[in-house]
């Protein structure tokens, strides 16, 4: 924290000096940034942008510490794309959000770094900054500002899809799970967020999110990339109720939901017990409980297996269990859930016995 007090430092002198052109003391902020970014393990590797880790997680930020970040980056972002992406990791690094003051020209600058004439690098940035904002942007409805709910739904939502898909009009397909794996969770994670307010719900289908999203599910069925099949079961569980009528939702058959629903379980996020996740735990239990009477005798016994890892989980965290909101909950309809899915396989025994 005090590597950033000291770029903090070097970034209003730079503005405020009346010797030295700021681009001298600018060059100098990106160093002391690489510097900062040394020393707490974040690597500015462009191929690292969604693996990037550091201690700053475990540290309390104010909004207010970045909002000098803010105002470097509305300085520097069409110029100095380096320094830019520097910048842009921070937000999901340090898990903060800029003050009320800065949101409008943080978002306005989101979206200028994500425009279809930035490096790829500097658009993937932007794209994890919004991620690590997923939560402030998801409460559209609590900003005061006019002008900011309507850059963050007309403009924000859609400039995000350009980011995976970059040509407007072209056809909706990924490239394979592998090069772009921590891409998409970044992505399916924030649309996830997003889709907890009904609020968003129509911008996510008219701006091609949700056929996005269900264009993604064949490349990540049996990859072994599995949490962005959880994150994109709670997507449509949370909006389906309320856009059956929506063209891309009702085309799914009652096979896909439950090819859906069983994938999900394959990878339950380590941090399940959250409000966010426990919301859809409850939900995804329920679902799967509806289309898992069509499954095949080999889906159960795959199902079943992925349900036993999840609640022997639930048992090793016991009273931290029950100390939770939802806790006792999750553990009693998970396990309800075993036990549907344990005497629908005994009932395929039971059926081959029959002369």
């Amino acid at each position: 924290m005090r590597n950033l007090d000291a770029c903090r430092k070097i970034y209003l002198r730079a503005r405020s000096s009346e010797h030295n052109h700021p681009s001298v003391s600018l060059g100098a902020l990106r160093k002391a940034l690489h510097f900062t970014f040394a020393t707490a393990t974040i690597s500015w590797d462009h191929d690292q942008v969604w693996a990037n880790q550091s201690w700053w997680e475990r540290i309390s930020h104010s909004p207010e510490d970045f909002d000098w970040m803010v105002d470097y980056l509305d300085f520097i972002y069409s110029s100095d794309h380096e320094a830019a992406y520097d910048i842009l990791l921070l937000p999901d690094i340090m898990g903060v959000w800029c003050s009320p003051a800065k949101q409008h020209l943080f978002i306005e600058r989101l979206i200028s770094c994500m425009d279809s004439n930035m490096p790829t690098y500097l658009r993937h940035a932007a794209l994890r900054a919004a991620h690590g904002a997923r939560e402030e942007i998801a409460l559209i409805h609590a900003i005061d500002d006019a002008r900011l709910r309507d850059i963050v739904l007309t403009k924000l939502s859609p400039t995000i899809l350009s980011v995976l898909c970059p040509h407007p009009g072209t056809t909706l397909a990924n490239d394979g799970p592998g090069p772009f794996f921590g891409r998409d969770l970044c992505y399916v994670e924030l649309i996830f967020a997003l889709a907890r307010n009904s609020e968003w719900h129509p911008h996510l289908f008219g701006d091609r999110h949700i056929d996005w999203c269900i264009s993604m599910l064949p490349e990540y069925y049996d990859s072994g990339y599995s949490a962005q099949i959880f994150y994109i079961a709670g997507i449509l569980l949370r909006i389906a109720p309320e856009q059956t009528s929506v063209t891309s939702l009702s085309s799914v058959t009652e096979q896909q939901w439950w090819d859906l629903m069983r994938s999900a379980w394959d990878w339950i996020p380590d941090d399940f017990y959250n409000t966010r996740c426990s919301e859809h735990l409850l939900a995804l239990v329920d679902a799967t409980k509806k289309y898992m009477q069509i499954a095949s005798k080999s889906d159960l016994e795959r199902f079943i297996r992925n349900v036993n890892c999840f609640f022997e989980r639930l048992e090793e965290m016991g009273p931290e269990m029950q100390g939770l909101e939802q806790g006792e909950g999750i553990t009693i309809a998970v396990k309800e859930l075993r036990t549907a899915a344990s005497n629908m396989l005994e009932s395929f025994g039971q059926q081959l016995l029959v002369p």
